[in-house]
């Protein structure tokens, strides 16, 4: 999503992008990245259209701030929406992807798919995701042709950075707005605050919408520490995996079987990657296929 049409003229100029983030602490909805760019010689005009950090201003602001940049030829902007189900899933997944990282990916990713538009970034400003230096020398050698700053609270120190704040937030909370509750449950509603952790609505939500089986909607960021005292009253559901725990191989057939605690749904002391496959005791579905695990291709 974002301003794909024609490559105007101005491209071809040096140019600059500012890139932030929305909903990077919420427990539902998607985290969204976004990123404004325009020629540097732009740069005083930009200063001029009162951008500013998205959480000091009123939706109203953000909405409208949000139409001009649309509508204004002289600047390109594009988002990328990351929805809870794949934050919760590279989050649990065996070999894990940390929100940081999540965070990091985006940023990159916008960045190369203005250059492939054809679009000649020379700088980049970006509102930090941990150590800035750090980022930046991880941004810089992705992209060495291109200059970054990245600083803490960017999107109140570059102009650039508060566009692309802006456009973050808005597409955020118009996801949001627009988010259709698949689930079928009965009583399920749309009243879920603003989704932060700490919110009395956001938490009411939560209670009102967990399944004991299921667990939650769509919406909601299960691999979030948020989720994990729900879970407490929840069943657990246990089943049969062609792997073999080593701890328990002095058991009769030892055959193993996981709990969704394993996977990251409940706190655990024990860890799913910890179990090891050694081919004894396993799931009578694989033995009668005589499927086997393979650890290269």
């Amino acid at each position: 999503m974002g301003s794909e049409k024609a490559l105007p003229k101005w491209a071809s100029e040096p140019c600059m992008m500012g890139i932030d983030e929305a909903g990077r602490g919420p427990v539902l909805g998607p985290m969204v990245y976004g990123c404004l760019y325009c020629a540097i010689s732009y740069h005083n005009t930009l200063s001029s259209l009162n951008f500013a950090d998205s959480k000091t201003l009123k939706e109203e602001k953000r909405e409208e701030l949000f139409e001009n940049l649309k509508a204004d030829e002289s600047i390109g902007w594009a988002v990328d929406v990351i929805d809870p189900r794949e934050l919760s899933a590279k989050m649990l997944k065996k070999n894990k992807i940390n929100l940081n990282e999540i965070s990091h990916d985006s940023a990159s990713g916008l960045v190369n798919r203005v250059l492939n538009m054809g679009v000649l970034l020379t700088e980049v400003y970006v509102d930090t995701v941990g150590d800035p230096e750090k980022y930046r020398i991880k941004l810089s050698e992705r992209f060495p042709t291109i200059k970054f700053v990245v600083a803490k609270k960017a999107d109140s120190l570059y102009p650039v950075v508060s566009g692309a704040s802006i456009v973050a937030k808005v597409t955020r909370d118009r996801a949001l707005r627009d988010w259709v509750l698949v689930e079928t449950a009965e009583n399920m509603h749309r009243n879920f605050g603003s989704g932060y952790p700490g919110d009395p609505e956001t938490k009411a939500w939560l209670q009102d919408h967990k399944h004991s089986v299921f667990g939650f909607p769509t919406l909601v960021r299960f691999s979030w520490g948020t989720c994990n005292a729900y879970f407490k009253d929840c069943v657990e559901v246990l089943w049969e995996a062609d792997r073999v725990d080593e701890e328990d191989s002095s058991n009769r057939n030892g055959k193993r079987q996981l709990k969704l605690s394993n996977l990251g749904f409940i706190e655990s002391k024990r860890k799913s990657e910890e179990i090891e496959s050694s081919g004894k005791g396993r799931c009578k579905f694989f033995q009668a296929r005589k499927l086997e695990q393979l650890t290269q291709f």
